[in-house]
């Protein structure tokens, strides 16, 4: 790793965030500091095609640049990859910060031929080794906090506030955000994350006659439900995902990346955490609610609180104690009572 002198002006930056879903969210309001800090500068966000919609209308960014890494997989990836790294290497910006801090984002800094490349203490896979300088990290910290790290290395300044602009979405056909509804995303990748049926069930009818709009990825249906459940599985686009997150009175959802969309929208959340700890991979705002082994908290308290690291699964006789939090928050219809 070799020390290079802090360019105080660059005209060019990219910003290699590829994926996920929250990790794009959590990296938005260090990208709105650095253009605070270069309110000139062309800021080219290298990004996943899927998640391109999340930056629709943010003028932080004045381009995107896809990475398409489905297309680099298979008989057909060379064939692919080649005019990629060729555009790539026409970038050159003046300066690259690696907000993804693995082997393949450093690589592509590589390739654009970026004239600095800053990344964070804890990137893996030997990326750091590659940086021009690193921002130091503390790798227990929530992920919005090391983010902000790198864009202070870049020459941006931190203020009483953060701005972390998402597009107001797009409305759905035939769906009228009145009576008052409750959104519940109760689906993730990661093992154990997800509710099960029996539990989505129970939370329907605790809500009763309240609508709960279920969103969401699943391979799995939701048989049996009672009548003020609309499931909405598999059903909306992110940008209409946006739209019903800010329509809703309340949201409840699984530790995933449309919990942190909520979270910069709206306190009105609770995020369930089974095995993930809430401290880190939480929502990012104080009023925001989560659950955790049986344990209801706002956030501004979990550096109080005394939360078990491991945590259980959510289960059916958790429902009441969420439906009690939330009840007075969610007006219930006179014509649905």
């Amino acid at each position: 790793m070799k020390e290079a002198p802090v360019t105080l002006n660059p005209k060019s930056i990219l910003i290699i965030k590829p994926s996920s879903l929250g990790d794009i969210v959590h990296t938005i309001p260090a990208v709105a500091l650095v253009r605070d800090a270069y309110p000139n500068a062309e800021i080219t966000w290298v990004i996943n095609s899927e998640f391109v919609s999340l930056l629709r209308g943010n003028s932080d960014v004045n381009h995107v640049y896809i990475f398409p890494r489905g297309e680099f997989r298979g008989l057909g990836a060379t064939k692919s990859l080649m005019p990629w790294l060729k555009q790539t290497l026409t970038l050159r910006p003046d300066l690259a910060l690696d907000f993804q801090g693995l082997l393949r984002s450093a690589l592509i800094a590589k390739i654009s031929r970026a004239a600095q490349f800053y990344g964070m203490s804890d990137a893996r896979e030997g990326s750091r080794w590659l940086y021009d300088r690193v921002a130091k990290v503390d790798r227990r910290a929530h992920a919005v906090e090391r983010y902000i790290k790198l864009a202070e290395l870049a020459g941006a300044a931190v203020g009483e506030s953060l701005r972390c602009p998402i597009p107001t979405g797009d409305p759905l056909p035939r769906f009228d955000p009145y009576p008052p509804f409750i959104l519940l995303h109760p689906f993730a990748r990661g093992a154990g994350k997800s509710l099960s049926t029996a539990v989505i069930e129970e939370f329907c009818h605790a809500f009763a006659p309240t609508r709960v709009v279920v969103v969401g990825q699943s391979r799995r249906g939701i048989d049996g439900a009672p009548e003020n459940c609309i499931d909405l599985t598999n059903q909306t686009s992110l940008l209409q995902l946006i739209w019903l997150i800010r329509a809703a009175h309340f949201i409840v959802s699984v530790d995933s990346g449309p919990m942190h969309i909520a979270a910069a929208l709206t306190d009105r959340l609770l995020s369930i955490h089974t095995w993930t700890d809430p401290r880190r991979v939480g929502p990012y705002n104080p009023n925001a609610w989560v659950w955790k082994n049986g344990q209801l908290c706002r956030v501004n308290k979990l550096a109080t609180t005394k939360i078990r690291a491991r945590g259980r699964r959510f289960r059916c006789k958790d429902v009441p104690a969420l439906a009690e939090m939330i009840r007075p928050l969610v007006p219930l219809d006179s014509m649905f009572a």
